[in-house]
């Protein structure tokens, strides 16, 4: 039998790939760098392949999806009951695998890049608000109340 789902367990430089076949028993129980799964994955003929959601599960993903493969990334509180016995990464990436294959896992949708961005700009705009205001909060604590009631953080 071959490969039905790839669950990948990312990390910075080296990534476990565990191969589950349409019964869920482990076919293929691999630990890869992570500028190869992308050869490794092309080899296999379009499948399933599951990740927990995080930006460079994204980026691989695009990847991955640009060569016919169905990916499916999951939030990782949603893959944490899965795990047996103690946690390591190839448990985890079987843990990945097992838990796509449930019909009722919500899955995170794969965004592009701008969509990416946009995420990780909109806290910068929070952050300059604070910035602002952050003074003069402080201020009002050490100043004496007339000055603390002129005071108004308003962003």
């Amino acid at each position: 039998m071959g490969v039905h789902i790839f669950g990948i367990d990312l990390g910075k430089n080296s990534c476990s790939v565990v191969g589950l076949d349409e019964t869920g028993q482990v076919v293929v129980q691999r630990r890869l760098r992570r500028e190869s799964i992308v050869a490794f994955a092309a080899k296999s003929p379009g499948c399933i392949v599951a990740m927990e959601a995080c930006c460079g599960a994204h980026h691989l993903g695009r990847q991955l999806a640009a060569q016919g493969h169905e990916v499916r990334l999951m939030s990782p509180e949603y893959v944490r009951p899965y795990v047996k016995a103690q946690k390591n990464d190839d448990r985890d990436a079987e843990a990945i695998a097992e838990a796509a294959m449930r019909p009722t896992m919500r899955f995170v949708a794969l965004k592009n890049e701008a969509q990416l961005d946009r995420v990780a700009i909109w806290p910068l705009g929070l952050a300059s608000c604070r910035g602002r205001s952050q003074p003069e909060v402080n201020r009002s604590y050490s100043a004496s109340p007339s000055v603390a009631a002129n005071t108004s953080a308003s962003c």
